[in-house]
């Protein structure tokens, strides 16, 4: 397996909440996403959601409070929990889900995730 530079990665790609794989282990994609404004409130009813902010602030919106992050710390939403990212200014993420996990929690509305 290659090394993978992940600023390269996020170079290569301007738009917003579309997730890239940039590598994967063990049945789960490893991804790379930037992401401007509010994402919709969704949740993984068989996974946790793991994220770790790069570059940026984000905030985790949850239905009981919110979760803020900056550039090198991470949080995971777990399995079944209502969610919803909002971005101010761009962030940079990296992600891990099992491969296939829709980001929307659901397949019909969620964005198409390919290798980059």
């Amino acid at each position: 397996m290659p090394v993978v530079n992940v600023e390269e990665k996020l170079g290569k790609f301007s738009e917003h909440w579309a997730p890239k794989i940039v590598a994967a282990f063990n049945g789960h994609d490893v991804m790379v996403v930037k992401l401007l404004g509010e994402f919709i409130w969704h949740s993984h009813p068989d996974t946790d959601d793991f994220f770790l902010v790069l570059k940026g602030k984000l905030t985790i919106e949850l239905r009981d409070g919110a979760v803020h992050l900056g550039p090198g710390e991470l949080y995971v939403v777990p399995k079944g929990v209502e969610h919803r990212p909002v971005a101010k200014e761009e962030v940079h993420l990296l992600l891990i889900e099992p491969a296939g996990t829709p980001n929307t929690g659901d397949k019909a509305t969620a964005a198409e995730k390919r290798p980059i």
